[in-house]
């Protein structure tokens, strides 16, 4: 067997609002119940399964492969529910997307916390070449 991500803990403060954020940006089915967990499954098998602390939270950083048409109804409903997005993981290009190695992308927060401390900072990414796309570590900047 391969290795393969299954799932990630989203650590966050209220996870019905977390999770149906995301869920909804991306244009995914509503979360469902696992446990003490809402998760919200992505195409490729992968969920992101929130759970909500009162502890600190680290924020967390998500990249999101898409497609042209799933890129421009996601950047469509960003921009209808007026959620802050940069071009850039500094922050410093509101408002903008970038066009790095002949793709798109942008970056957003969950709005269920505040930069610095987001309970996540998502990556919208719409690449021609899949397989060559230069992936984001966690806390790393692209």
């Amino acid at each position: 067997m391969s290795v393969q991500l299954n799932h990630t803990i989203v650590s966050c403060r209220d996870q019905q609002k977390s999770a149906a954020f995301l869920s909804g940006i991306l244009g995914l089915p509503p979360a469902t119940r696992f446990a003490h967990f809402l998760v919200v499954q992505v195409d490729n098998g992968v969920s992101l399964d929130f759970a909500e602390t009162s502890g600190q939270i680290t924020a967390q950083h998500y990249a999101f492969l898409v497609g042209e048409t799933e890129f421009d109804q996601t950047f469509d409903r960003i921009r209808e529910q007026d959620v802050p997005y940069w071009a850039d993981p500094a922050q410093t290009q509101r408002q903008a997307i970038n066009h790095r190695d002949g793709g798109r992308g942008l970056y957003f927060e969950d709005p269920d916390g505040d930069h610095p401390d987001a309970t996540f900072r998502g990556v919208i990414l719409c690449h021609q070449d899949m397989l060559t796309w230069p992936w984001c570590a966690l806390g790393g900047a692209c």
